[in-house]
């Protein structure tokens, strides 16, 4: 299937590591210019060669996701760098677990204010697109009541629930909305490595509960992120997309 993504510009908050690493390079591999901020200079600079290899227009920057006006700064150089913006992919995530203050203060200022001040300073540009579409990151946590309970799932929630009404209050700017909620995924350098090493108790017997008995990949999330991000997808709004290994039991 041809996603028609070949030319389109997608910008990927986080898009250093693991899951945001991910859709940045799978967007790529589909010929779209990609831009992505991270925290690490470094890291950024590393990426952003890796995907120039790919033959795509990339852009990066070194951001601290709380900060809006150093947010809305990389957006605005990003669509200069590009030459637009078609696709925003909200993927930063504090994984604040807990329910003290500071959970809640880093969860809602990462995962929530982050999201909200990327999409109100890349709808000026998305409008202009054509096939505009932005894809917030959520999780199974913001889906059913688990182990992250509190901060976490609540501010997950949270996002599937904004994601549902910018789809309904941007569908006449011709800009689609979606939410992925992914299950357990392992990747290096990630959270559940580290439960791995730290807390085997509570990484087995998440391992034991999936009907999949194994974790999911990266890949497998940024597979249908950039789906739901295509033209491919351009009667899917207001969606949450849950990449779980049929773990949740919801309905």
């Amino acid at each position: 299937m041809d996603l028609g993504l070949k030319g389109k510009r997608a910008l990927v908050t986080g898009g250093t590591k693991g899951i945001g690493r991910a859709i940045a390079d799978t967007f790529a591999d589909e010929g779209a210019g990609v831009s992505i901020c991270a925290r690490n200079h470094g890291d950024v600079e590393v990426a952003v060669a890796a995907l120039k290899k790919k033959g795509v227009p990339a852009f990066g920057r070194a951001v601290d996701v709380t900060d809006a006006d150093a947010l809305k700064g990389w957006i605005t150089a990003s669509e200069q760098a590009l030459g637009g913006i078609d696709v925003l992919v909200c993927n930063v995530s504090a994984l604040a677990v807990g329910d003290s203050p500071e959970t809640w203060a880093k969860s809602f200022a990462t995962d929530m204010m982050h999201t909200v001040n990327a999409v109100a300073a890349a709808v000026p540009f998305l409008e202009k697109s054509g096939s505009g579409a932005i894809v917030l990151i959520s999780s199974v946590s913001g889906f059913e009541v688990d182990f992250a309970a509190g901060s976490y799932g609540a501010t997950k929630a949270a996002l599937i629930h904004y994601a549902k009404g910018l789809s309904r209050k941007l569908v006449e700017q011709g800009i689609r909305v979606n939410c992925v909620s992914p299950g357990n995924t392992y990747f290096e350098g990630g959270i559940w490595q580290n439960i791995e090493k730290n807390m085997p108790e509570l990484y087995a017997s998440t391992l034991k509960v999936n009907p999949t008995h194994r974790f999911g990949t990266a890949q497998e999330v940024a597979n249908g992120v950039v789906f739901l991000a295509s033209p491919a997808a351009s009667r899917i709004s207001g969606a949450n997309l849950v990449i779980d290994g049929a773990l949740t039991v919801a309905v």
